[in-house]
């Protein structure tokens, strides 16, 4: 009989259904919310209400896409965690729920882990790959910045993480800075494609062992910008797309220098990205010509699967459902990166 898996992502502001059957992917709703361009920012309590209003319509497209019904499923796989956690309580609710309903059992998922299992979504008619164990993930998106290595669907070490803030919002204050809107990361990507990133340097924190810093690098850029506009009030709109292109090359050195000397310690050449950062076009290019230089095997998720998403927890949720794990209905949802 085969195992079917709804998968539900509520971390942040997207409302997302998934559907798997036996690992392969039949389905992936995602619903987003506008409403938060107006603020700058994700405004917590606005996120948790439209979650609210998306998550049954999305649930039910899901199914719908996938062509089964509620009585079909087999588990209900949900992101427990890190995130916000009035959009966590929607999504855990409505697993609780629905298992309750059902009788079927629910299987809680880290969204870190989530993004470690990208790359493991499987689709009918494309060709499987998938990295091989023990690898390496460079794991970076808005709210984490992490080199993880991954020994098996249920098996991770941090091997490093930000001591500060994440690469993603940095992406996103140096958008703020240069008035250029939020998402910054998309922005700032379209635009340094037009710049020259070697116009412009910032300053790169030297932290110890493989641990990440990005502080610094955006007050770098503030106060470059501030002394520049000072002599000359245009400085900024004249210079917008090589700024981007310099910041965000920036970025991606810090990055990359850190997971260079994490795969030389491990020896480890199986290398992936994951989480939303891992769409930048800066990024994808750096890391593709470093694994052709080092003879890494690389791995970069599809677009769709870089963003929050049900899929990449249905996976994680497949894989932990088949090593028998279960979750009580007393389980409350968490807003920190604890490990469960």
């Amino acid at each position: 009989m085969a195992d079917i898996i709804l998968g539900i992502e509520s971390s942040c502001d997207d409302t997302s259904a998934a559907v798997i059957r036996d690992g392969y992917l039949l389905s992936n709703v995602i619903a987003s919310q506008q409403v938060h361009k107006d603020f700058g920012g994700v405004v917590p309590e606005l996120a948790s209400r439209a979650h609210e209003q998306n998550i049954v319509p999305v649930v039910s497209q899901a199914l719908r896409k996938a062509g089964v019904k509620a009585s079909d499923l087999t588990a209900i796989a949900f992101t427990r965690g890190p995130g916000l956690l009035g959009s966590l309580l929607v999504g855990t609710s409505f697993a609780k729920a629905l298992s309750l309903s059902l009788g079927i059992p629910m299987v809680m998922v880290n969204h870190l882990h989530g993004h470690l299992m990208a790359g493991f979504v499987r689709e009918d008619g494309k060709p499987v790959r998938e990295p091989s164990f023990p690898y390496l993930c460079l794991l970076v998106s808005g709210g984490n910045s992490q080199i993880v290595r991954v020994d098996s669907p249920l098996e991770y070490e941090i091997l490093g993480q930000t001591i500060d803030d994440a690469v993603g919002e940095a992406f996103d204050k140096c958008s703020k800075m240069l008035g250029l809107g939020y998402p910054g990361g998309p922005v700032i990507d379209r635009l340094a494609k037009l710049g020259d990133p070697l116009r412009f340097k910032f300053a790169k924190p030297h932290i110890p062992g493989l641990d990440y810093s990005f502080s610094g690098v955006k007050t770098s850029l503030l106060y470059f910008v501030r002394d520049r506009m000072a002599e000359d009030p245009s400085f900024l709109e004249n210079n917008k797309e090589d700024l981007c292109a310099s910041f965000q090359k920036t970025l991606v050195d810090i990055l990359m220098d850190k997971l260079i000397k994490a795969a030389r310690q491990t020896g480890i050449r199986e290398i992936a990205i994951g989480g939303g950062v891992s769409a930048n076009s800066g990024l994808r290019s750096r890391i593709t010509e470093e694994g052709l230089r080092r003879g890494w095997n690389t791995y970069l998720p599809e677009f769709k699967f870089t963003t929050d998403n049900a899929a990449m927890i249905a996976v994680a949720g497949y894989f932990r459902y088949k090593a028998g794990e279960r979750t009580p209905l007393d389980v409350a949802p968490v807003s920190r990166s604890a490990e469960f």
